[in-house]
């Protein structure tokens, strides 16, 4: 499930402060889980107290979940949910599951909350431009392959009903990669909750999710990461809170032909690569879902459009544009000042 937004973001190398210290009082006591989903890691670090807690079965709790996410909505599985769903070239409703549904009816909220920018349903451009499951386009995409691809979306022709969903258009594709990820954490999360454990943070791909404090009894600590490829370096440190942060950018998942660089994130309004100067976009919001989705949604938009958004809603956001000399400049909706303070 590797098209997952392939990580432009958020890293947590040297950020956990409570790695500083081995124990905290009493038998309180640090634990780490890592694995792989997706098509990329996850890490989750939570305290509790040492003799309350069942790791190694929390761990396969948490593995069975993520699968139970990939094989929803992953485009990479062919018996997955959604890769069933794209399959189906049929106007009747299906059956589908309680996740599929959730995420789904999320998606279609987002694209009206967006104003289209944030659209499901380009599958058949990200495919074109060589993003998908589908290998890179040996040729740019001309206009009318562009053209034939946009008449295949359009969230109006996707509808929940119950517990079924149906397309208008039988040749439409779902991509969920905007929203599957951040959609995983939250499972993660709300499992720890489920077991009381209320002290943790859970990363899948650079998607983080934090509650309580780490084992110094600070807040958790998250570096935001400088849009560079050639390397890795912090640009910003926040104190997220008892939220969620998710980051989309355009600096590590792209290609270049003719001198031409293609990102592969798709304007929706045009059916092309974005082209702006925005290269990187945080959003905190309690929903690691909802965050996943408003960070690429933010990031196709460019800054104007999204710092309005942003600010009319009270969305909590950092923006980050590259300069024509090639510095950064940060810039950040009002909501978001608050995680900008002191770390303590």
């Amino acid at each position: 499930m590797s098209q997952f937004k392939h990580i432009y973001a958020i890293f947590i190398a040297l950020i956990f402060v409570n790695l500083l210290s081995a124990c905290s009082p009493a038998q309180e006591k640090k634990f780490q889980l890592t694995g792989t989903t997706m098509g990329t890691s996850y890490h989750i670090t939570f305290k509790a107290m040492s003799d309350a807690v069942e790791v190694e079965h929390i761990q396969i709790k948490v593995d069975k979940a993520l699968l139970g996410v990939n094989e929803i909505a992953s485009t990479y599985m062919e018996d997955s949910e959604l890769s069933l769903f794209n399959a189906k070239k049929s106007t009747l409703p299906i059956a589908a599951s309680d996740e599929f549904r959730e995420m789904l009816s999320e998606a279609i909220r987002l694209e009206s909350f967006t104003n289209g920018y944030l659209d499901v349903t380009i599958g058949s451009l990200v495919n074109l431009w060589g993003f998908g499951p589908a290998n890179r386009p040996e040729t740019t995409p001309t206009d009318e392959m562009i053209a034939q691809a946009r008449d295949k979306f359009g969230i109006r022709f996707l509808s929940i009903e119950g517990t079924t969903v149906s397309k208008a258009n039988p040749d439409i594709y779902l991509d969920l990669s905007t929203l599957a990820k951040g959609y995983g954490v939250d499972v993660v999360a709300d499992l720890l909750d489920s077991k009381g454990i209320h002290d943790y943070l859970v990363e899948i791909g650079g998607e983080i999710r934090t509650k309580g404090t780490s084992l110094e009894n600070k807040n958790w600590v998250i570096a935001v990461e400088k849009p560079v490829s050639e390397t890795r370096a912090i640009q910003r440190v926040i104190t997220p809170k008892d939220n969620a942060i998710a980051t989309a950018g355009d600096y590590r998942n792209f290609y270049e032909e003719n001198n031409v660089r293609y990102s592969h994130l798709i304007d929706p309004k045009t059916g092309r690569p974005i082209t702006h100067r925005m290269v990187s976009t945080s959003v905190i919001s309690p929903s690691c879902m909802v965050a996943d989705g408003l960070s690429t949604a933010f990031m196709i938009m460019g800054l104007d459009k999204a710092m309005n958004l942003a600010n009319e809603h009270n969305i909590a956001a950092l923006f980050i544009t590259k300069n024509l000399d090639g510095t950064f400049s940060e810039h950040h909706s009002e909501a978001f000042t608050p995680y900008l303070k002191s770390q303590s």
